[in-house]
């Protein structure tokens, strides 16, 4: 049985528990306010690009080439997606907006006049990119390099109930 008086039972949050090393709490705020900034960002995006599909006089799916249309559509709703889960500082968030800011450079190397930056939007995906990896980087580290994980000895060493099938002792 776990715990919970054990600093070592786990390694989740605890509020009001202050940070071992001031770096970590430093970093683990850099990298939250600069999700923050990318997902306003990101929601600005996918406003312009509900803004193509809502105020348009005609249909785009009718005016515009069928990779255009479908470029519209997938960032009008990835880009709001990835603001809500950037904002949150979410894992998934994370995880779709580098989907989505990948996909923005494939998209302006292919459709040069999609964007109204053209090839400026690969740079500043680009840089985006770095940034987000080196403080995600700097947001893990922690001052105990040894970090207590969840090992194959740690696991066996969980006290069971013995269990009997067809009479004979499964675990001790």
């Amino acid at each position: 049985m776990i715990n919970p008086n054990d600093n070592k039972a786990s390694d989740a949050i605890v509020l009001g528990e202050r940070a071992k090393n001031a770096d970590e709490t430093r970093w683990g705020m850099l990298l939250v306010l600069f999700m923050r900034i990318v997902a306003v960002l990101w929601v600005y995006q996918g406003l312009v690009q509900w803004h193509v599909i809502l105020s348009a006089e005609q249909s785009i799916f009718d005016v515009l080439p069928v990779q255009t249309t479908i470029a519209v559509v997938f960032f009008a709703v990835l880009d709001l997606l990835a603001a809500v889960g950037m904002w949150l500082a979410a894992p998934w968030g994370g995880v779709l907006w580098l989907l989505t800011a990948i996909a923005q450079a494939f998209v302006a190397v292919l459709l040069p006049d999609f964007f109204a930056g053209g090839h400026i939007v690969i740079g500043l995906d680009c840089i985006l990119l770095v940034l987000y990896f080196v403080l995600t980087f700097k947001a893990s580290q922690r001052s105990d390099y040894q970090r207590e994980r969840v090992s194959a000895s740690r696991i066996t060493s969980i006290k069971l109930p013995p269990i009997h099938l067809f009479g004979f002792r499964i675990f001790k």
